[in-house]
Parts: C-alpha cells; sequence; structure tokens
C-alpha cells in the first residue's frame, strides 16, 4: 500500500528546508576564510547530504528500522556544518564588540606604558608632587589648544600659578608663532618637563613622543568609538594596527633609552587580525563565555541539530507498512461458526 503524504510530512519537509538553507548559507560565510570561492560548493552539498539524511531517518523510524547508523552520519555532517556556522555567526554578531575590547585595550596599553616609563624617569621632586604637577601640565597643554579658548586665557593662568606653587619656580609666559597654538602647547610642556626633571635629551624626547602618543589615540579611539556599528566594523582593524605599531616602536624604543634593567618591553600584537577564522572564532567564545555566546551557540544548535531530534521524536512507525501482529489493522479470515440456538 502507497503511503500518503499528510500534514505532519508537509510540515517536517518545510521546516527541514528552512533550517539547512539558512544553515547552507551560514556555512558558506564560515567556509570562506579556509576554502575561498570552493565554500560555495562544498556548503552545497553538506546540506544536501543533510536533506537526503534527514528523508531517510524519517523513512527507517517508518519502516520500524534501526537509525543509530543514519544518526551519526548525520551528526558528523551536521558538525562540520556546526563548526561553519559558529564562526560566520559569532564573527558578524560579535564583531563590533571584539574591536571595541581591543581598542580600548590599546588605549589601556599607552596608559600602562607612560605611567611606566614615567616612573623610570629621574625627578627633582617626590613622586605624589611630581603627579600634581604632570596633571596640571597635561591640563595646561590641552587648555592652550582649546578652540574656545586658545593661547594662555584665564584659565590657562591658573593653571600656570597651580604649577608654579607646586614647584617654586617660575613658569615663563611665552607666545605663539602666528596661530600656531598646537607649537605653544608643546613649548609650554618642555619648559615644565625642564623645570621638574633632570633627564637627558633623550629621555626628555621620549617622554614627549610617549605622552603626545598617548593622548592622540586616546582622542582618536573614543571618536572612533562614538560612530555607527558599520563605521566602526569598516575602520577599527586600521586604527588598530596603526595605533600598535606605534605603540611597539615607542615601547622598544623606551626599552633602548632606559635600558634593560629599568624597564622591560614586551611587544603587543593585534588579535583582531584573526576576526572571521574558526579558531579565533571559539577562542574568544571560551574566554568571554556569557549571553551572547550563548545565544549563538544555541542558534547554531537549532539550525544543524534540531530537525533531526524533530524527526526522531515525532516520528512513529507506519502500521500500514509493518503491520505485522498488529490487533488494530489486521482483519481475521476464516470460516465464522455460528452457533445454532
Amino acid at each position: 500500500m502507497n503511503k500518503k503524504t499528510t500534514p505532519a510530512d508537509l510540515f517536517l519537509g518545510v521546516l527541514a528546508l528552512l533550517l539547512i538553507s539558512v544553515s547552507f548559507y551560514q556555512t558558506w560565510l564560515g567556509l570562506q576564510q579556509i576554502f575561498g570561492p570552493a565554500s560555495f560548493v562544498i556548503a552545497l552539498v553538506l546540506s544536501l547530504l543533510l536533506l537526503f539524511l534527514c528523508w531517510m531517518i524519517r523513512n527507517a523510524k517508518l519502516e520500524g528500522k534501526p537509525t543509530g547508523s543514519l544518526v551519526g552520519i548525520y551528526v558528523f555532517i551536521a558538525s562540520f556544518c556546526f563548526i561553519a556556522n559558529f564562526n560566520a555567526l559569532y564573527t558578524r554578531f560579535m564583531k563590533t564588540d571584539i574591536y571595541t575590547d581591543e581598542l580600548r585595550e590599546i588605549n589601556k596599553s599607552f596608559m600602562a606604558l607612560e605611567n611606566d616609563v614615567e616612573s623610570k624617569l629621574s625627578y627633582k621632586y617626590n613622586k605624589i608632587t611630581t603627579q600634581n604637577i604632570e596633571i596640571k601640565k597635561k591640563q595646561l597643554m590641552e587648555q592652550i589648544k582649546d578652540p574656545g579658548n586658545k593661547g594662555i586665557g584665564t584659565r590657562a593662568q591658573s593653571l600656570i600659578r597651580d604649577i608654579e606653587k607646586l614647584t617654586g619656580q617660575k613658569v615663563d609666559l611665552l607666545t605663539p608663532v602666528g596661530t600656531d597654538y598646537e607649537d605653544l602647547s608643546e613649548r609650554m610642556g618642555h619648559q615644565i618637563d625642564n623645570m621638574i626633571s633632570d633627564l637627558s635629551p633623550e629621555e626628555r624626547a621620549l617622554k614627549t613622543d610617549l605622552n603626545n602618543a598617548a593622548l592622540k589615540w586616546n582622542k582618536n579611539i573614543q571618536d572612533l568609538l562614538l560612530l555607527s556599528k558599520k563605521e566602526k566594523d569598516d575602520l577599527s582593524q586600521g586604527v588598530i594596527d596603526e595605533s600598535l605599531a606605534e605603540y611597539n616602536k615607542l615601547g622598544s624604543r623606551a626599552q633602548t633609552v632606559l635600558g634593560n634593567e629599568k624597564i622591560h618591553f614586551e611587544p603587543i600584537v593585534s588579535q583582531t587580525q584573526e576576526v572571521g577564522k574558526i579558531g579565533f572564532a571559539f577562542e574568544h567564545a571560551i574566554k568571554h563565555f556569557g549571553m551572547y555566546q550563548f545565544v549563538v551557540l544555541a542558534g547554531c544548535i537549532l539550525l544543524d541539530f534540531v530537525i533531526a531530534i524533530i524527526i526522531l521524536l515525532v516520528t512513529g512507525q507506519d502500521n500500514n507498512r509493518n503491520n505485522r501482529g498488529s490487533v488494530f489493522n489486521n482483519k481475521r479470515s476464516g470460516t465464522t461458526l455460528i452457533p445454532n440456538n
């Protein structure tokens, strides 16, 4: 007897087609890093195999045949799709967060290097006084460049008086060359550095360059983080590469100027260069496992494995195909004896 198509068959067929179609697309994206253009064909073959195995599993279940070997093959093939899907989905949904974390770490690295170098330099004043002077100096330099009140105005003069009280020395009021307040800011900073430190020309230049770099990248990174998600994704890698190149250059220079006995510098390599690679996706997810990572994991399991589980759970044996010994479907035949009254 031919098996009729039931609403359950249609529902499972459509559900399998939808889930595996989405899985195919994500598998295609996730495998591009490894196989390039060939990833389309590989993803298509894997997805067709999964559809075929879904059909085979359902037929075996209807006929009462063992499904263990078919399920094992399905899990084996679906595992490849799962890995590729996780890579594609995790990269898509977590890329901005990965870039943001890296940029913030770079900011912290510049600050840590700046503090480390300054702690190794020789100053005329104790540590607390030196730190207070340094804070006032940075505020003064920013104030001189402030577009709303450029030059040595009321606020700048107040900061200068604070520095004079801390150092016990007179600060000369320099004048800008034309309208170059950036240059005026740097010259005022150099003057204050000379007042508080006993530094060699190389140490003084290192300190100035490091301070300028820390300020520049702090501003650039903060500006970048205010952009839209798409703009951050497009621009972040370039900023990361450029800032890390300058950071590593300054760190190596600090070790050369101060000596290995004073400072030990380890260059930083960008982790975001690995974004889009399968190994990076799983490594980052394990290290930062949380709600977002759980949602991506659950989504990948849904795409690749849930249809097989549903088929196994809802499909029962078809008694019209295998009706041996069924008291519900067999009609008794033979002579019926009707007793005489």
